[in-house]
C-alpha cells in the first residue's frame, strides 16, 4: 500500500503533468489563468450526486404552465435569467449555470444574489468581476466540440447553456436528468447566433421582459440538436439517462415523459415532494 508521502508525490506529479499540458497546448493566456486559479475549485463537485436525479430547468414559456413548487426536495439546475421567475414561483435552486456573454453582462449583479453555486463562463465573466464571489465557480469555455465528462477541462458551450448544464450534471454523477422548460421553439428571424436587439416583449421565454429592450443572440437549433445527441450518447454509454419532461416541448431527442412521471422517477435517487 502506498504511503501518504508517495500519494502526495503522485498527486503533485499529476498536477504538474496536467499543468504542462495546459501550458503547451492552450496558448490562450486566459485559459492558463483559469486553470491555475479556478479549475481546482471544481474538483469538489466530482461525483457528489452519484446515482441521484436532477432537473435542468430551461427558460421556455412552458414553465408558466407548471407548478414549480413540486420540485421541493429535488436537485435543480436553473439556467441564465431564471431569477426572473422567483417572484411568482416557489422555486429553490441547487445550482445555476450561465455562459452566454450577453446574459452574464446583463445579469451578473443578480447572479451575485443567488444563494446557490453559480457556474459561469470565465471568459465572459472575468471582465466584469471586481472581486471574489463565494458562490461563483468558473468554467473554461471554447473547448473542442465534444461532450466533456470532466468540467476541469475547457468545455464547448454546444450552442445552448442546457448542454453545459448536462456536462456539469454528468461530472457530479447524476444518474437521471429531467428537462423541463426546454421548449426548443423560438419566434425569431435572422441567422443562427446573430446578435439582435429586442424592442418588444420576449415571446421565447417565460417572462416577456426576459430580453425586452436588450440584445440577445438568435438560437441555433440544428447545432444544439447535435450537442444534445452527443449528451444522450455519453449518458447512455454509462447507463445514465436524460428525459424530456417539458410541457409541449418541440425537442425530439430524449425520451418524453410527463412532469408527474419525472417526479416519481426522481424519488429513488433523491426524495422529491411533488404530487
Amino acid at each position: 500500500m502506498a504511503s501518504v508521502k508517495e500519494k502526495v508525490k503522485g498527486l503533485k506529479k499529476n498536477l504538474v503533468n496536467r499543468a504542462r499540458v495546459y501550458v503547451n497546448y492552450y496558448h490562450d493566456p486566459l485559459l492558463r489563468e483559469w486553470f491555475f486559479k479556478h479549475a481546482g475549485s471544481l474538483n469538489r463537485f466530482k461525483n457528489i450526486h452519484s446515482g441521484q436525479s436532477c432537473f435542468i430547468i430551461g427558460n421556455g414559456p412552458s414553465l408558466n404552465q407548471m407548478d414549480l413548487s413540486r420540485l421541493k426536495g429535488c436537485y435543480t439546475f436553473g439556467l441564465n435569467k431564471i431569477y426572473l421567475i422567483f417572484d411568482r414561483a416557489d422555486l429553490k435552486l441547487s445550482y445555476h449555470v450561465a455562459v452566454n456573454r450577453l446574459v452574464i453582462e446583463q445579469s451578473l449583479e443578480q447572479f451575485k444574489l443567488m444563494d446557490c453555486p453559480s457556474f459561469l463562463s470565465y471568459r465572459a465573466a472575468r471582465p466584469l468581476l471586481e472581486g471574489s464571489e463565494p458562490n461563483f465557480y468558473f468554467l473554461a469555455t471554447g473547448g473542442p466540440f465534444t461532450f466533456r465528462k470532466d468540467i476541469t477541462t475547457p468545455l464547448h458551450e454546444g450552442f445552448t447553456v442546457t448542454f453545459v448544464a448536462m456536462q456539469i450534471a454528468y461530472y457530479m454523477g447524476f444518474q437521471n436528468v429531467f428537462l423541463i422548460g426546454v421548449d426548443h421553439n423560438y419566434a425569431a428571424r435572422g441567422r443562427a447566433n446573430e446578435e439582435q436587439f429586442m424592442e418588444h416583449d420576449d415571446p421565447n421565454h417565460f417572462d416577456p421582459g426576459y430580453f425586452k429592450n436588450s440584445s440577445w443572440q438568435l438560437p441555433d437549433l440544428q447545432a444544439s440538436e447535435l450537442s444534445y445527441h452527443m449528451a444522450r450518447f455519453f449518458y447512455n454509454q454509462e447507463g445514465r439517462q436524460i428525459y424530456d419532461a417539458t410541457v409541449g416541448g418541440k425537442l425530439n431527442i430524449f425520451p418524453k415523459i410527463s412532469f408527474e412521471e419525472a417526479l416519481e422517477k426522481a424519488k429513488p435517487g433523491h426524495q422529491c415532494k411533488g404530487g
